[in-house]
Formats: structure tokens, C-alpha cells, sequence
């Protein structure tokens, strides 16, 4: 059911986008594009293909569990070799803001689920979806985004496709920051700033 969304016109408003013409200066101005739609598609095929794996808090590949960040990090990291922020208020800082209704597969949609800004993030499929890794005893799983619980927590979405050779240099810095810190709850998805709660307990 997951890869029908793909291919029953998930990705049709990119895929417009990315229509090549062939010869002279026009086409080499409508391969950037094309280059954007071919990312952002592999992008949200390859999340599609984790749907199931385990949430855990912390988890940094599909083996150990995902957590929310973590799953954007690891296919990020397997379909462009970008290694991304491990947090997702850092990731909530890079590439460029996105109005919900131009959203595009591929693009970062972020929630506030503790009572903190930018701590849930999901991958944007298209047709209202994202996909996410939810909580603790869940599964990477695609929910809607005009769902009443996503829509009333909703943050904002960024869109790092196209921007990713500008985000290299930043990325792997953040990184090398956050793998520093020994503490584990640095290494999760949400701030200690609220140690005291968890993402499984707000989430539904």
C-alpha cells in the first residue's frame, strides 16, 4: 500500500516540475529542477521503505530502531550521503521555510509534541501525508497531516532538497557537536530541557 502512494501520483506536482526540454539554454535551466524532483522522490521512496521498523528513543538505524530524527538522519544519510543534525531543532534550522501549501515530497515537517518547539520531525510524501517514527512500542508509519493532533501541533516544514550542497559544511559540524556530548539524552530527538517527559507519552 505504501509504494501505491508513490506511484499513484504522489509525486505528480514535483514531477511537473521536473519535466526536461531537450537542446539549447532552456534545458540546462530546467535540469535544476529535474535534479530536485529526482532527489526529493528517492528521498520519500527510500522513508517509504522503513515502514515498520521499530521505534527507539535514540535509535539511529533501522537494525537498533528509529526515533523521529534519527530515521530523517539515516535517509538522508543513505540517499544523498549528507549526514544531518541528529536533533530536530537543529534540522528545523536548515535549508529554507516552506509554506504547508507548497509543501513537496521530501520536505521536513516538524510538530511541537512535549510543549517545546521543533521536537517531532516526519518526512513529507505528498496527498496530506508524512512519514515518521511515532513513540515508544510504534512503527515508522505514514499518518495525515490534517489530522487534528498534527495540525493543532504543527511547527512549520523546511525543505533541505536543493539547498544540501550549502549544507554540507554545516551539517557535518552539528553532528560532530552532538556526538560529542556523552550524555544519551542529547543524542535523542528532544531537548533535556523536559527531562521529565517523553515523546511516546504525548504522542497518540
Amino acid at each position: 500500500m505504501a509504494v501505491g502512494l508513490v506511484y499513484g501520483g504522489l509525486f505528480a506536482p514535483l514531477a511537473a516540475a521536473g519535466t526536461l526540454s531537450t537542446g539549447g539554454p532552456a534545458s540546462q535551466v530546467s535540469q535544476a529542477p529535474a535534479t530536485v524532483w529526482h532527489s526529493a522522490q528517492d528521498l520519500a521512496i527510500y522513508a517509504l521503505s522503513l515502514i515498520g521498523v521499530d521505534y527507539r528513543f535514540g535509535g539511529t538505524t533501522p537494525e537498533r530502531g528509529l526515533d523521529c530524527s534519527g530515521l530523517v538522519r539515516y535517509v538522508f544519510q543513505q540517499v544523498t550521503g549528507v549526514t544531518l543534525p541528529r536533533t530536530s531543532q537543529e534540522l528545523s534550522r536548515l535549508g529554507e521555510k516552506v509554506p504547508v501549501t507548497d509543501l513537496m515530497p521530501g520536505d521536513l515537517v516538524f510538530f511541537n509534541t512535549r510543549q517545546l518547539q521543533f521536537s517531532h520531525v516526519g518526512i513529507y510524501l505528498g496527498e496530506d501525508r508524512f512519514i515518521h517514527a511515532p513513540r515508544k512500542g510504534g512503527e515508522v508509519e505514514i499518518v495525515t497531516l490534517s489530522k487534528g493532533y498534527w495540525q493543532k501541533r504543527f511547527d512549520g516544514a523546511r525543505r533541505l532538497v536543493g539547498a544540501l550542497p550549502d549544507l554540507i559544511p554545516t551539517a557535518q559540524a552539528g553532528t560532530a557537536q552532538i556526538d560529542a556530548q556523552p550524555d544519551f539524552r542529547s543524542s535523542g530527538d528532544d531537548s533535556a530541557a523536559i527531562p521529565s517527559l517523553l515523546p511516546e507519552e504525548l504522542l497518540p
